[in-house]
């Protein structure tokens, strides 16, 4: 599977836009998420709406990583590539 980072960095800043309620022309990809008013429970926030979008599990010992948009997207890139693909609501009640 080929991931276009650059397209990813673009569904992330929509993704942290509407998580934030922030004005999508101030969702830079080289903004620290920090100067987005993004902190520690922010990241943890924005790591569930990505799970949540992409039915993906991403590693809570990433979010070190999540440190601006285009940094996000390249965890989102790796995870994706991987196909850690999380259990849909069906395949866990056939457990």
């Amino acid at each position: 599977m080929v991931i276009d980072v650059v397209d990813l960095c673009a569904a992330v800043a929509r993704v942290v836009s509407d998580t934030f309620r922030l004005d999508p022309a101030l969702v830079e990809d080289d903004a620290p998420l920090e100067e987005l008013g993004i902190d520690s429970k922010g990241r943890v926030r924005l790591l569930a709406a990505l799970e949540v979008q992409y039915a993906i599990t991403i590693d809570l010992d990433r979010l070190d990583e999540f440190t601006d948009i285009a940094a996000v997207a390249h965890v989102l890139a790796e995870v994706l590539a991987a196909g850690n693909a999380a259990e849909t609501p069906e395949e866990r009640v056939e457990r």
